[in-house]
């Protein structure tokens, strides 16, 4: 469990230097771009990311699931260290209000609505994943284009994912509202990434 917690509390950093990209940019698409490249790094080294784990539950054993649970965790403390160290940087003041004002609209937004659009963002994370193992080892662009583009579809398109939001909540002003939105865009990212590996099963 030492390193699942570890490599999960990597994959939570890369992901909130993503998150801090993407709130810094003055263009989105630039941002959604730059993003990409944290989920690029958790592929390519191996490390421990909720959303990018979640959807092969289908296709293991009861005993993955806490596995799944624990690097939801680590995700957490890796978006909560970076929050925390930012704060003591001149890039915070940015960073605090565009967490702010992100958040206070996935907050404002309605329960069926923000799970929907955690679902979405699931599917595409198992996606993005999927291509990348299976591209690891080619010398070609598809590893970066299976990766990149399902990210900056899912971050352009509003959809929520829950590790990225984590950043944004421990770097806006957390609060059981708050927190109580990241675990409903986490059941619904679950939802989203094993539709994929439901259907695979349905097809056999």
């Amino acid at each position: 469990m030492k390193k699942i917690f570890t490599d999960a509390v990597l994959a939570g950093i890369m992901i909130s230097i993503g998150g801090i990209v993407y709130l810094s940019a003055e263009n989105k698409t630039t941002g959604a771009f730059l993003f990409s490249f944290g989920l690029f790094t958790i592929i390519r080294y191996g490390f421990g990311l909720y959303t990018g784990k979640v959807g092969y539950i289908p296709e293991n054993k009861l005993k993955y699931i806490p596995e799944v649970l624990m690097t939801f965790v680590g995700n957490m403390v890796g978006t909560g260290l970076i929050s925390i160290l930012i704060r003591f940087t001149r890039i915070w003041d940015k960073i605090h209000k565009n967490a702010e004002i992100s958040m206070s609209l996935k907050i404002s937004d309605s329960f069926q609505s923000n799970f929907i659009l955690g679902i979405l963002c699931g599917l595409l994370m198992y996606l993005a994943v999927e291509n990348g193992k299976k591209c690891l080892n080619k010398s070609d662009v598809s590893f970066v284009f299976g990766t990149f583009v399902p990210v900056m579809i899912f971050i352009l398109s509003g959809f929520n994912h829950s590790i990225a939001d984590c950043f944004y909540y421990f770097s806006a002003v957390p609060d059981l509202q708050g927190f109580l939105y990241i675990l409903t865009v986490a059941g619904g990212n679950a939802v989203g990434g094993m539709i994929v590996p439901l259907a695979k099963k349905i097809r056999k």
